[in-house]
């Protein structure tokens, strides 16, 4: 595995995997890779010749109040994990390869409708910045297969929702949801919580699960279920920012006759933001 830093590194590097007739997947990441992000670049070489990783931790997705300055940055050792997942290259961009002219005058790519609620609502601007950095990193790789965690699933929707409103020849492959053997989501800033707090984490999920369960089971009363379930998660110690049912597809709102869903939960436990989701397709099985 090679790493480059510049965009003429990274188009000379990929221009030559094309001329040998490989097919190019991509991996974006932010760095401080855990086994979730190697699931990642495992599924890209099932479905390409050659495997394109990035890490930029993307300032114009982070708020003012978020944790730009302490997110881990970890390259050492995120090589060593990339290159044992048969990651071919490594594109390590700083800011200014990113953003030459600074982020204020970027130009925005913004997605209605998927991006708004959830964790649009208490992230103002994130998702068009997720959306803008994405574009930016689609056409430096122009990659033909881009593999993404399902955990982040409204991140998924707003970049499905990109590929396919700007036509970019891209297939977009949700990866699920990797998980620790609690249930609890393998994430970056799972390295943020204390022993006492790994402990209590793993409540999301299963809230997740018994939310699924009742559904199976009948139950259509929307807003008491998730009434119920969100205080368990305030009990069990945690401030639940939301706890919902949307539309699997297109996150819209749903009724009691749609049959695809997904239920989707973020709350803080002491300093760390969690998400997490949990699928359920009610003429099939459920899965993550």
């Amino acid at each position: 595995m090679i790493t480059v830093h510049t965009i003429a590194q990274l188009r000379a590097a990929v221009a030559r995997a094309r001329l040998e007739g490989k097919r190019i997947g991509f991996v974006p990441t932010m760095g401080n890779l855990h086994s979730g992000h190697v699931a990642l670049v495992t599924t890209a070489t099932h479905h390409a010749d050659f495997i394109v990783a990035s890490i930029f931790v993307n300032p114009l997705q982070f708020g003012p109040n978020e944790d730009l300055d302490k997110y881990p940055r970890t390259l050492p050792a995120d090589q060593d994990k990339l290159l044992w997942a048969g990651c071919n290259l490594l594109f390590a961009p700083g800011v200014e390869q990113m953003y030459p002219d600074g982020m204020a005058a970027q130009t925005i790519v913004s997605v209605p409708r998927v991006s708004e609620g959830l964790c649009g609502a208490s992230r103002p601007g994130h998702f068009d910045g997720v959306a803008t950095v994405v574009s930016k990193l689609f056409n430096m790789v122009q990659p033909d297969v881009a593999v993404f965690g399902q955990k982040d699933y409204q991140q998924l929707a707003v970049i499905r929702a990109v590929v396919r409103d700007l036509n970019q020849p891209i297939e977009i492959i949700g990866e699920p949801t990797v998980r620790a053997a609690n249930g609890l989501a393998l994430s970056s800033r799972n390295g943020y919580l204390s022993e006492a707090e790994l402990a209590v984490a793993p409540i999301l999920y299963q809230t997740l699960v018994k939310v699924a369960e009742a559904i199976r089971q009948g139950e259509r009363n929307y807003p008491a279920l998730l009434a119920t379930h969100s205080e368990s998660i305030r009990a069990a110690g945690l401030l639940p920012e939301y706890l919902e049912i949307r539309h699997a597809l297109d996150l819209r709102p749903v009724t009691a006759e749609d049959r695809d869903l997904v239920i989707l939960v973020a709350a803080v436990l002491g300093k760390t933001r969690l998400i997490d989701n949990l699928h359920l397709d009610l003429d099939a099985s459920v899965r993550d």
